[in-house]
């Protein structure tokens, strides 16, 4: 029996009682149409994970009961990559994003380049950040990690630039050119790595 993996926004602790997200609650019960009591493994970004059951399926809220904290094995990368990715267009940024959550990418920045064609005004920036929030979310679903990359408000690229001597967090930096002098193969091994990729 295969046994869903489901991310909920809020701190799981055993014996409490959670409300699903709402796409979650319905694939759960319109698709898959399972029942009351049917085991669930719940995480919360923390990198935890819970075993829970099924508690009530209503027609606008899903619920589970969280059993137990179930062990949850270490799925992370121990390189910690940033992903500087130039905004691409509709579903192609969301296809970058489930890959980059697969691959262990431990958080991305949102850039707007010169080339950009995706405009974004401060609502419609927002809006598209809880999207891709969600991609995030179901990514770790579908490849078992328990913790969820960060992602970072869309930032305009020469600003992140400007900032980036700053962050304590960018390791080696690296833009990829093929018309480069340098091959991957001849890099230093370093824990943290920054990757500048266009759109």
């Amino acid at each position: 029996m295969r046994i869903p993996r489901i991310y909920v926004p809020e701190t799981l602790r055993p014996g409490r009682e959670v409300e699903l997200p709402v796409q979650a609650g319905e694939h759960l019960a319109r698709v898959l149409r399972l029942d009351r009591g049917h085991p669930l493994r719940l995480f919360d970004g923390s990198g935890d994970e819970y075993e829970a059951e099924l508690a009530s399926l209503a027609k606008r809220s899903v619920t589970a009961r969280v059993l137990d904290s179930a062990e949850a094995e270490d799925r992370e990368s121990p390189l910690r990559i940033t992903l500087a990715q130039g905004i691409a267009r509709g579903e192609k940024m969301d296809w970058i994003l489930q890959k980059a959550t697969e691959l262990g990418v431990a958080r991305i920045v949102p850039l707007i380049t010169h080339r950009t064609e995706v405009k974004l005004d401060a609502d419609r920036a927002e809006r598209r950040l809880a999207h891709w929030e969600a991609v995030l979310a179901s990514a770790c679903e579908q490849c078992g990690r328990n913790r969820l990359p960060r992602i970072d408000e869309p930032v305009k690229l020469a600003d992140w630039a400007a900032a980036l001597d700053a962050d304590a967090d960018a390791g080696v930096r690296l833009a990829l050119d093929p018309n480069g002098d340098a091959n991957a193969r001849d890099l230093v091994p370093a824990a943290q790595v920054t990757l500048v990729v266009g759109p």
